[in-house]
């Protein structure tokens, strides 16, 4: 999984930016609670102000009902009764008003209840006071009883509203409490989110100044860079251009334009602007091909003909992909190049290639039915040398019987030549079929085809084991006699031929002379202890008629060791000489394995 750094990711700012209107929102929650803890304590501040006031005054109705009742009393005057009347709507008005404003509170509703009681208890004495005095049927007795009693009541709606005043004020002060505690962390909350909010705003505005600057200096990189992509378009002959799939809008690049043989930007950059340029026999393999492009990542290269605006044609080849840029948004990349030149010289190559492949067909043609031709006029002189020399060679001078031997041995040497030409013929045909073949039995072969010659030098061939593989049997033969047959050809005289074939597999990076990579290959050495040769020479040997001695010293026709080295090409080996004069030869051949 690929590490991104959190605080290098867009995705930071944007946690910035939520964390810091959270906190905003945070803030303003806090403040809107204070403020409404602030207006409920105020709120309940006046309420008990209120509550206070309204138990003075009816506490104060009902100190004026007394008194009026005490006026009459002494003075027998109705007029005191005035203020007795007007208590009675007043004290039910206040005590109204008393319960609305505590209706909140079970405490003072409970205690509502019992002054209720109290003042209709009181009110209840002093009506019957006065219905007694206006009557006249009073007893003093009675009459002081009941002022007694109104006085222990009046006394007890004081306590009452004493309790309640107190409650009241109670309640103020826990109100007070609570908000004084809320006052107390709000200011501090308030403070430490600000500071909070402070320290990411300013981390936030350090990295987007960062993020400026990084983009400044990409900006400029992206400049540069999009001036040498101008640039290498130019010498490298190409243009690009790019498919918005969000949009289905075409860019292309000003070289694009510049191949077209058009200015740059000088239309809009569309699919069917570009296809106007198509030559007409080539629109239909266009058009199918950029089918391809809404539904593949890939375009594959295919190549097609334009006619430029000068009417000049050229061949372009295009290719693309699809591409994930970091909106997350897929756009479509792709090159066009200008390969009119390469697609000449494919053709001319082409051309050449089939008029060598003709050439060499004749060549073939030619070397082999030469070669067949050659050996009937070939035969017929060395029939009529094997007559001449069985019937007349005694009859012959002793110049004609040298010249008889001369002619016997060029013929050999040109039937030997004729035989090694067909061979090298057979080994350069194109049909090489391959098989699985075991090396041990193709080494018999050879070995039985060499057998007289083997037999006459008394010579030893000792041999490891060969792996099976999948070669052309013929030609591995031809390989293994040729190789044994020119190890006896230049033997030493008086010293028995001995021939060491071993084989072993490698891997090439541990031979120096073979690539350096990890192909497998089966090391086949073919050793002798004849004359050898100077190393200077290990190259030239397998120069098709190149010799290193003369005719008259060995036989042979400088084919041979040709013939081998095209037949290890043929599969895909190599074959290097190694030699020490008057010791030996080794030729070493490496066939994949």
């Amino acid at each position: 999984m690929k590490y991104i750094q959190l605080h290098k990711s867009p995705v930071f700012l944007k946690i910035i930016f939520v964390i810091s209107v959270a906190i905003i929102f945070f803030i303003g929650g806090i403040t809107f609670k204070h403020i409404t803890v602030l207006k409920k304590s105020s709120a309940f501040v006046s309420n008990s102000h209120e509550v206070n006031a309204e138990l003075e005054r009816l506490i104060s109705y009902i100190k004026d009902a007394e008194t009026g009742q005490r006026g009459y009393l002494l003075s027998n005057d109705k007029s005191f009764l005035k203020p007795y009347y007007n208590s009675k709507g007043l004290v039910r008005k206040s005590f109204k008003r008393v319960t609305r404003l505590t209706a909140q509170s079970r405490t003072q509703q409970s205690n509502l209840k019992k002054l209720l009681y109290f003042i209709n208890k009181r009110q209840n004495y002093l009506s019957k006071s006065l219905y007694m005095i206006e009557q006249g049927k009073y007893d003093q007795n009675i009459l002081k009883t009941n002022l007694i009693i109104g006085k222990q009541t009046m006394d007890s709606i004081r306590h009452k509203v004493e309790d309640m005043m107190i409650t009241q004020q109670k309640l103020l002060k826990n109100r007070q409490k609570d908000y004084e505690l809320t006052m107390n962390y709000t200011p501090l909350l308030i403070y430490l989110t600000l500071i909070t909010t402070l320290i990411l705003i300013t981390i936030a505005f350090i990295k987007m100044n960062r993020d400026l600057v990084l983009l400044k200096i990409t900006i400029n990189t992206l400049s540069v860079a999009n001036e040498a992509s101008n640039l290498a378009e130019i010498v490298g002959g190409f243009g690009s251009w790019q498919l918005n799939f969000e949009t289905n809008t075409y860019t292309f690049s000003d070289n694009e334009y510049r191949l077209l043989g058009c200015e740059p930007q000088s239309f809009v950059a569309s699919l069917e602007a570009y296809l106007n340029f198509i030559h007409p026999e080539d629109l239909e393999y266009v058009i199918e091909n950029t089918k391809s492009i809404l539904t593949d990542n890939d375009l594959a290269p295919f190549t097609y003909r334009i006619i430029r605006k000068d009417g000049e044609i050229r061949h372009f080849r295009t290719l693309g992909r699809t591409v994930t840029i970091a909106s997350g948004d897929k756009t479509f990349i792709g090159t066009t190049s200008d390969v009119t030149e390469e697609v000449y010289a494919q053709k001319f190559i082409e051309d050449r290639n089939r008029e060598l492949e003709s050439n060499n067909k004749e060549l073939t043609a030619f070397n082999y039915i030469a070669s067949h031709d050659l050996q009937e006029p070939l035969r017929k002189i060395e029939t009529f040398l094997s007559r001449l020399v069985s019937k007349d060679y005694d009859n012959l001078s002793k110049a004609g019987q040298q010249y008889v031997s001369s002619i016997q041995s060029s013929a050999n040497r040109m039937r030997i030549l004729i035989q090694d030409l067909l061979q090298f013929s057979r080994t350069n045909k194109a049909e090489k079929v391959f098989e699985e073949a075991d090396l041990n039995s193709l080494l018999e072969n050879s070995k039985q085809e060499l057998a007289q010659i083997i037999e006459d030098k008394k010579a030893v061939i000792e041999n490891n084991e060969l792996p099976i593989l999948n070669v052309i049997p013929f030609q591995i033969q031809q390989l293994f006699t040729n190789l044994i047959s020119n190890s006896l050809k230049y033997s030493k005289e008086d010293t028995t031929p001995i021939i060491k074939i071993n084989c072993l597999t490698i891997v090439a990076n541990e031979e120096e002379i073979l690539p350096n990579n990890n192909t497998k290959y089966h090391k086949i050495t073919v050793a002798d202890n004849g004359i050898g040769f100077e190393q200077e020479y290990a190259k030239k040997i397998f120069i098709l008629f190149n010799r290193l001695h003369n005719k008259n010293e060995y036989e042979g026709t400088g084919i041979g060791l040709a013939i081998c080295k095209k037949i290890v090409e043929n599969h895909k080996g190599f074959i290097f000489a190694k030699g020490t004069a008057n010791e030996g030869a080794t030729f070493t051949i490496y066939l994949p394995a």
